[in-house]
Formats: structure tokens, C-alpha cells, sequence
């Protein structure tokens, strides 16, 4: 399986301690170099990113169509163009992208994409945790991942879990 990922789903997990969740959900992800840039500026906030050199099951690339990225550059960041052309370049199977307006233009070019919150709902299905609600807290506390109260509840009542 092919899967490519932007820039927030990789940061936030990193940033509360997870990244382990999607080595064992697909086993590789495949970054572009865009993507490996923006994760490299978590250093400013004083997190160790040393940690995502060491993964081996994350790897770098950097599509070959520099036209095309630069013409979604016109409306989408640098992380979210090379995501999107190094997924239809390799035909991933899946991208990991947050953004909507990124997402939007994926699905118009027909990639098949998931958010964090579709890839931890996955996790939980898997039995990768007990708490997807313990999962979202520290995500918007530690990472400052914003949620409105309607989704998270929406979500929680899908995976029968209480918002209390």
C-alpha cells in the first residue's frame, strides 16, 4: 500500500508521542521533501525532532513534476502540492491530508484521501487504544489541534464513546 501524508497529521501525532499508530495501521509513508521541511520547523517549538530521521518506516521523496506543484503552489502550501503530485505520480492508494481546500482538490483529482481524525477512528476500530476521547484531548492541548465540539462528539458517538 502507497500512502503518501502532509504535513498535520505527521506533526500532531509527533507531537503528542503516536507516530506509531500509522507505522502499524501502513506499515510506510512516503513524505515529500516539502512535507519533511515543514516537520524539520518543529524544532523552533523545541521538540526533538531527531526522532523522525530515525524512522525507517518514513521515507522522503520529491515528486518530479515541478510544473504541476507550482500551479497548485497558486493555491495550496508547498507540503500540500507535493503531496498531492507525488500521489498521483505514484498512484498512492491513500493521502493523509488535513486542509480542506488540499483535500478538496485531491478528491477533484480522484486520489483517495483521510484525515487525522479518519486515521485515529481506523486506530481505534484496530484496537489500537481504548480512548479515542484521551486521544483528542491531548490533541488539542498538546498539538493545538482544533475540533469544534458538534465533530467531536459526532466522532466519539460513531466509535461508542461519551463526551461528557
Amino acid at each position: 500500500m502507497i500512502v503518501i501524508s502532509d504535513t498535520s497529521p505527521i506533526s500532531n501525532l509527533f507531537v503528542i508521542g503516536r507516530l506509531d499508530l500509522l507505522q502499524e495501521i501502513y506499515q510506510q509513508i512516503i513524505l515529500p521533501q516539502a512535507v519533511y521541511d515543514e516537520l524539520m520547523k518543529l524544532k523552533s517549538f523545541g521538540y526533538d525532532i531527531q526522532e523522525i530521521d530515525k524512522l525507517v518506516w518514513m521515507v522522503v521523496k520529491k515528486p518530479v513534476n515541478s510544473q504541476q506543484v507550482l500551479l497548485l503552489r497558486m493555491n495550496l502550501d508547498a507540503g500540500e502540492s507535493e503531496a498531492i503530485v507525488l500521489s498521483q505520480e505514484t498512484n498512492a492508494d491513500l493521502l493523509l491530508i488535513d486542509e480542506r481546500a488540499g483535500a478538496k482538490k485531491a478528491k477533484e483529482l480522484g486520489l483517495k484521501t483521510i484525515g487525522l481524525l479518519g486515521v485515529l477512528v481506523k486506530a481505534k476500530d484496530l484496537g489500537m487504544f481504548d480512548s479515542l476521547k484521551s486521544i483528542l484531548e491531548e490533541l488539542q492541548e498538546k498539538a493545538g489541534f482544533w475540533l469544534s465540539a458538534k465533530l467531536k462528539k459526532e466522532i466519539l458517538d460513531a466509535v461508542g464513546e461519551e463526551d461528557k
